[in-house]
């Protein structure tokens, strides 16, 4: 039940021992404070550069061509390896590839519209490139299967080149000049993986024939149905392996067909912020403990300084669970208090530093063309876990005042009185 007078004997305490309760609040509280921005900083940095990964699809691969450095079945090394339209269809068939895109260089792309030009990049490629790369459309659409059997010159431009070129005008429909040669536009896009926009996209097939490309590929994007390193690292071993059968060269050999797996870095990225979450926890709980530890050592203090009154109310009748309920509630208030006040800074803190990170991220975006960037993401805690802390410390706290408590219960009254 609620004692007013015990309430009232406790806050008279600590108004007259105002240093040492503030400071083993402050230690509570700093505690708790340091926990909330570290957990925070590591959140916010984890979700930066997992924002990052996610503008291209994570379980994406790249593979290029190069030259052979290995001898290889009486064949010298130093040969040239050529990818054609041939590896397209027996890589987007093969086991564990979901989505595929080949592309076939273009230099020197110049960009015309009416009296507006500009050097932009040309990339030709198959349909899949949008869910490989992320490509947001804006306006229109994105090359098709269609385009690529007719050989349609369709093109689809970054924002940074429709700005470039038609000022807010319509451009669907509209014919652009590429090395003036005349491409209709069909779409607008976003590039998922940066936040400059200036490539187009062009169907292979035409990109070839219009630019003397015969049926060369130079490098492919594709996406792997993958969820572990283990399956990500089998399916890239299964596709070197295809290819080095096909074109005879060692499987081994990384000069002659070099590759990208996007997987195994997301992975082993995401082990390493856990490492650093794990890290964090542990310095974060050691704090708390150093604040629990102050706790414990201010409630022997307390106890050492009233023996003399614990003993007169034990000889006036006061039982053991009054004398344990006094200095409990002593510690659970400090300790509660202290809490509070550290999670209440260290989350209005990290929600201020958050407000600065958006919109420093939004002008970012708004000068690139929907894409910010950023390393340092939502850097806040969540709600549970912020209380769950704060209700371990409290427990903890009451921990740490129980032991004194319990010491004073024990007091013989006789010897309390002779205490000087």
């Amino acid at each position: 039940m609620f004692d007013i007078d015990k309430w009232q004997e406790i806050f008279a305490t600590i108004k007259k021992n105002k240093m040492r309760t503030f400071l083993t609040g402050f230690s509570v509280a700093w505690g708790i404070f340091m926990l909330m921005i570290l957990l925070g900083s590591g959140n916010g940095l984890s979700n930066g550069v997992s924002e990052n990964f996610m503008r291209d699809a994570v379980n994406a691969m790249w593979l290029w061509s190069g030259r052979t450095s290995i001898p290889y079945q009486g064949l010298k090394e130093g040969r040239d390896i050529r990818f054609t339209n041939a590896d397209y269809d027996v890589l987007k068939d093969l086991e564990g590839i979901e989505y595929t895109s080949g592309r076939y260089y273009i230099r020197e792309n110049k960009f015309s519209y009416g009296n507006e030009y500009g050097e932009y990049t040309a990339i030709t490629c198959h349909p899949d490139l949008q869910d490989v790369e992320n490509i947001e459309i804006v306006d229109g659409r994105f090359i098709n299967q269609v385009d690529i059997n007719q050989t349609r010159k369709s093109v689809v431009l970054g924002k940074d080149i429709y700005d470039a070129l038609f000022k807010d005008k319509n451009a669907i429909g509209e014919y652009v000049r590429v090395n003036n040669i005349p491409f209709k536009v069909v779409g607008i896009c976003r590039e998922g993986g940066g936040t400059r926009h200036r490539n187009a996209y062009i169907p292979v097939s035409t990109g070839q024939k219009v630019f003397n490309g015969s049926n060369r590929l130079h490098n492919f994007a594709l996406t792997i149905n993958a969820t572990t390193l283990e399956e990500s690292q089998a399916i890239e071993q299964r596709v070197r392996e295809t290819m080095a059968r096909k074109h005879r060269f060692d499987a081994s050999d990384e000069s002659a067909m070099g590759s990208y797996n996007k997987l195994e870095d997301v992975i082993q990225t995401m082990k390493i912020f856990q490492a650093i979450k794990i890290f964090i926890w542990i310095i974060g709980t050691g704090t708390l403990i150093a604040g629990v530890v102050g706790v414990s050592n201010i409630m022997l203090i307390v106890v050492k300084e009233r023996t003399k009154e614990i003993g007169i109310r034990k000889a006036i009748g006061a039982s053991p669970s009054s004398v344990i309920g006094l200095v409990l509630l002593e510690s659970i208030l400090i300790t509660t208090v202290a809490g509070y006040i550290g999670l209440v800074m260290g989350t209005g803190l990290m929600e201020l530093i958050n407000l600065v990170v958006e919109k420093q991220y939004e002008v970012s975006a708004a000068t690139n063309g929907g894409n910010g960037e950023t390393i340092f993401r939502n850097p806040t805690v969540d709600l549970g876990v912020a209380m769950t802390a704060t209700l371990l410390l409290v427990v903890a706290g009451t921990i740490a005042g129980y032991i004194p408590a319990k010491r004073a219960a024990r007091i013989k009254p006789i010897e309390a009185l002779r205490d000087e």
